[in-house]
């Protein structure tokens, strides 16, 4: 299957010049995940929506200084391979090229639009993630900020005891920091908060005029959405799809069949990089870019990465993804290369980027910063539960015929 009939000719366009105030402003359209950066006529790359809430920016910035270089395909790619794309590069949208000039997009509601009907063979427990990461309605909005960029998450599920009470979406807080504080009693919240919670916010914020150190101090409880949307653990994953689609939102608390406690949470991205797992253990490590490897070819690649985890006591590694990008820059002829390792493991998620001149010289970069993180325990992301063989027979049999 292949992504010519699912591709969009429509998307939003900028040249690297233009503010990022006015590329926020694009944003305020729901629907729009990224937009495309462009110098002149050449393709310069991505900024996505939640790239743009996570930064820091001063208000003469230019979109050029956030652009993210993400992979780009042709019209006959093919479905699990742009899967494998947007989980390798933390992109939901990749540019469709035709002679080196943007055609389209491809987005991960796309993909999903696409495999749906065949997803009745997964459920739930095959994609989600395990160990909830929540907050408590009296968690202030800052803490639940960090929490959310700390984590790379854009939804966080508010738990009261043993009860699920709401949901913080990171657009929700960063719209109201920006914004928020100037809203008077009564006002409603940012449309923000119907993509993460699948429900209406609380109505009002209350005369919130003041300095962004008092809005940060506030409750969750004060910007939270009050309906959430839940799924049990058995429940198929194109009924998950459905729902999200349904209810314009990208992720579903998961629920205990037996005790109805929330134990996890599914979001689009699980259910896109749950069609990225190959049944061949050599493919637990998948690289993006391998050609521009100089003295190192997959089986070097995949030792490295053993080297790298075996140092740090009893771990699985469940993926492990490269992507190597090459920049036009170079210095005596090596071109200035990107290397990301994103690593799914039973103790967590860990990611890292590092960039130097020749593709081998930035791997062991990104490397030594992930080594870092496994060293000081720190995660992105919970762990994840690796399927058995009959659970991949299941996940993946209706991909073996296409």
């Amino acid at each position: 299957m292949d992504i010519s009939e699912i591709l969009s000719t429509k998307f939003t366009e900028f040249d690297i010049g233009t503010p990022l105030s006015k590329v926020a402003g694009a944003f305020e359209n729901q629907e729009l995940d990224a937009v495309i950066v462009t110098d002149g006529d050449e393709y310069r790359g991505v900024v996505s929506r939640r790239q743009l809430a996570s930064s820091s920016n001063q208000p003469s910035a230019k979109v050029g200084s956030q652009v993210q270089h993400v992979p780009t395909v042709d019209r006959t790619e093919d479905v699990r391979e742009v899967a494998r794309l947007m989980i390798g590069s933390d992109a939901k949208t990749l540019p469709v090229l035709d002679d080196d000039r943007v055609v389209g997009v491809v987005t991960g509601d796309a993909v999903l639009e696409a495999v749906r009907p065949f997803l009745d063979a997964a459920t739930v427990e095959d994609a989600y993630t395990e160990e909830l990461i929540s907050a408590t309605p009296e968690t202030t909005i800052g803490k639940a900020l960090n929490l959310l960029r700390e984590a790379g998450i854009a939804h966080l599920p508010v738990v009261d005891g043993d009860d699920l009470v709401g949901m913080l979406s990171l657009y929700d807080v960063i719209d109201f920091t920006t914004r928020g504080g100037t809203k008077s009693q009564g006002g409603s919240s940012s449309d923000f908060g119907s993509r993460g919670g699948g429900g209406q916010n609380r109505g009002g914020f209350g005369a919130r005029e003041g300095d962004a150190d008092r809005m940060l101090d506030l409750p969750v409880r004060d910007l939270m959405s009050d309906a959430v949307a839940t799924v049990e653990r058995s429940a198929p994953l194109d009924e998950v799809v459905e729902t999200m689609f349904e209810r314009e939102i990208s992720s579903l608390v998961v629920m205990a069949d037996d005790t109805a406690d929330p134990i996890g949470i599914v979001t689009k991205t699980d259910v896109i990089e749950a069609l990225t797992w190959e049944r061949d253990d050599r493919n637990a490590v998948q690289v993006i870019g391998i050609d521009l490897l100089e003295g190192m070819d997959y089986d070097g690649v995949s030792a490295l990465i053993e080297s790298m985890t075996s140092k740090y006591g009893e771990m699985s590694v469940i993926k492990a993804s490269i992507e190597l990008q090459e920049h036009k820059e170079q210095s005596r002829g090596v071109p200035l290369v990107l290397a990301r390792i994103r690593l799914v493991t039973d103790r967590g998620y860990f990611t890292a980027d590092g960039e130097g001149y020749g593709a081998s010289h930035a791997l062991r970069l990104a490397a030594n910063a992930v080594e870092r993180q496994l060293l000081k325990g720190k995660t992105y992301g919970q762990s994840k539960k690796h399927p058995d063989t009959d659970e991949q027979e299941q996940l993946y049999g209706w991909w073996l015929g296409g």
